[in-house]
């Protein structure tokens, strides 16, 4: 029924598995590798058709140099900052308040409630393309950085909310009961008894949640248009020529577009990996 470890697995299983995985990995990788390359060549290797083959020329400082100075980078960057941040905050903020409620009390509605929550992950955002830029412009938040701001506040708190209920269900419910026979208040309970407690869960789903915003490119495109409110995935189409394109600065602007989240992971992966395994087992 579960899977078997793999110090157990039959001596030709485990070798082929050692032969395989590292060739998984490196085309698992490829796409990654190619792009990195492209961002150190020169202008004249691509002219010369030399896409695949080792750099003749490293011109990093060159190529990253004009992708920050030949578009404004640095504004889609400051762009991206502004929807990310309050998204993450606010639907990780939303979505702990909602899970405890899920979570802790029993009322009528509960279940259809909470099945509204895991129903809305479903939904191909596709679907909700044409309504969701009605929507903006019917507002006035079109081309603003609100607009993508609401738009994933409201989308990824049905995730989260439904992330966060579980962990916390796991809970010992005995620690709220003990509170509240103290004498503790519905807010104290929340802040100091399981707000402590679900911290991995939390740093775990923020990692994810800046991942899923900040490599948004879809909804970026639909709800902007020119570069007031554009994210750095908009931005980096802007180093697309009208008649010819320096694949070298799109590659060294797509490295710098996925820096910061590929740092987060790193600087958070401690506390990413302890919220996965949050309540995997018990005693």
């Amino acid at each position: 029924m579960f899977p078997i470890a793999i110090d157990k697995w039959k001596p030709a299983t485990r070798r082929a598995y050692k032969l395989t995985l590292p060739l998984a990995l490196l085309i698992w990788l490829l796409p990654m590798i190619a792009v990195l390359v492209t961002s150190v060549r020169s202008s004249e290797e691509l002219t010369e058709g030399n896409y695949w083959g080792w750099p003749k020329h490293f011109a990093m400082l060159d190529n990253y140099r004009e992708a920050l100075t030949t578009s404004p980078m640095l504004h889609y960057f400051w762009n991206s900052v502004l929807i990310t941040v309050p998204a993450v905050v606010g639907s990780i903020a939303l979505a702990a308040m909602a899970g405890f409620a899920l979570a802790t009390y029993r009322f009528r509605g509960n279940s259809t409630l909470f099945a509204t929550f895991v129903a809305g992950n479903f939904v191909p955002v596709q679907v909700l393309m044409i309504p969701v830029r009605d929507l903006s412009l019917q507002l006035g938040l079109f081309n603003t950085v609100s607009a993508l701001i609401l738009f994933h506040l409201s989308f990824q708190t049905g995730f989260c909310t439904l992330f966060l209920r579980n962990f916390i269900k796991e809970l010992p419910f005995e620690l709220v009961e003990a509170a509240r026979v103290e004498g503790a208040g519905e807010w104290q309970v929340f802040y100091r008894i399981v707000l402590p407690l679900i911290r991995p869960a939390l740093a775990a789903l923020g990692i994810l949640v800046f991942t899923f915003v900040w490599n948004d490119y879809f909804w970026a495109l639909c709800l902007t248009q020119g570069d007031e409110a554009a994210p750095i995935t908009v931005g980096v189409a802007a180093l697309k020529g009208q008649w010819t394109t320096a694949w070298n600065l799109v590659s060294a602007g797509s490295i710098l577009a996925a820096l910061p989240s590929v740092a987060m992971f790193f600087a958070m992966q401690k506390h990413f990996v302890a919220g996965l395994t949050f309540g995997a087992t018990k005693g």
